[in-house]
């Protein structure tokens, strides 16, 4: 049975796309810039930061400590929850950071910086999944956590250790790992997150994880709600009752938006002919397939192709 969270993740392109450490000497002050379709993570391995978001909301972090900004929101990373933040570009300008070693601003004590791992994951242009929607702006993982959720600890260590070792394959090591990391906080963080573990729980429910992983496993596949609940050995009404309570959407909703964000990974990721993508998601012809791929992303997977390889 396919994994639903994996296929998610990999449908919607999740990458890590960099990892740095830094080395800040108090007094400090970052301000991380929005980015469009992105994740970032800031874990402290050494003193004290504050993370401030634009609506005022702020978390002091000490080390051992981790914090997730999902949706791309712009936010300060500080040594006091009112201290201002440079614009990010302008302090790497003026740390002559070239993406390599340690991002270092300030000077003094090593034992006395702030001392982070920080990440930053992507998605595609145009992914999208209830999981996704449910995420907060913001997610703190205490050290405790940590200590109850082994395998985000695991993780973590991993990543820490490759991190600063500065040897060949550090950074693809550190890499592989995103998927892991991201679901791991996910689980960790479920707490803080009513509308996550509303989804998550979808994933595990026995009748409707079961439903899930049948639409996963063959979207392109003739589905209807009669189809499915009789899969999981439900009624067909409260089947489709407890299908949008868990995921947010009803069945057939979910399986035609699911359809199209197969169809844009194929698309931009594999390069298939969009005659082939229209057939493994389920439409019975290439305009069909390319009238509703148009009204759900604003252009057509043709454009989209030509886009990435313009000869």
């Amino acid at each position: 049975m396919t994994d639903v969270l994996s296929d998610v993740l990999n449908t919607v392109d999740l990458q890590a796309a960099l990892y740095f450490r830094t080395e800040y000497h108090p007094p400090f002050g970052v301000a991380v810039p929005a980015f469009k379709r992105a994740a970032r993570f800031h874990f402290i391995v050494q003193g004290r930061c504050n993370v401030r978001l634009e609506d005022g909301r702020s978390v002091d972090l000490s080390a051992g400590d981790l914090v997730l900004v999902p949706n791309g929101a712009p936010h300060v990373l500080a040594s006091a929850a009112d201290f201002p933040g440079a614009p990010l570009p302008d302090a790497i300008a003026a740390a002559g950071f070239k993406g390599e070693g340690p991002f270092i601003i300030g000077e003094g004590d090593p034992t006395a910086a702030c001392k982070m791992v920080c990440g930053h994951f992507s998605f595609a242009d145009g992914a999208d999944h209830p999981l996704l929607r449910a995420v907060p702006d913001l997610f703190h993982i205490t050290s405790a956590d940590r200590a109850v959720h082994l395998m985000l600890d695991d993780v973590l260590r991993l990543i820490v250790r490759r991190t600063f070792e500065d040897q060949p394959g550090s950074t693809a090591s550190v890499s592989r790992l995103s998927e892991v990391l991201f679901i791991e906080v996910l689980r960790a963080g479920i707490v803080q997150a009513p509308e996550v573990q509303r989804v998550m729980s979808a994933v595990y429910d026995p009748h409707i994880g079961k439903a899930l992983a049948l639409i996963h496993s063959d979207v392109g596949r003739s589905w209807s709600v009669e189809g499915l609940a009789s899969a999981v050995g439900m009624s067909r009404s409260r089947f489709a009752e407890r299908f949008r309570e868990l995921v947010g959407a009803g069945p057939m909703n979910y399986v035609a938006e699911w359809r199209l964000q197969r169809a844009l990974h194929l698309v931009t990721q594999q390069n298939q002919p969009i005659k082939a993508v229209a057939h493994q998601v389920g439409f019975k012809s290439a305009a069909a397939f390319t009238r509703a791929f148009s009204d759900r992303f604003g252009q057509s997977p043709r454009d989209i192709t030509k886009a990435k390889d313009p000869s």
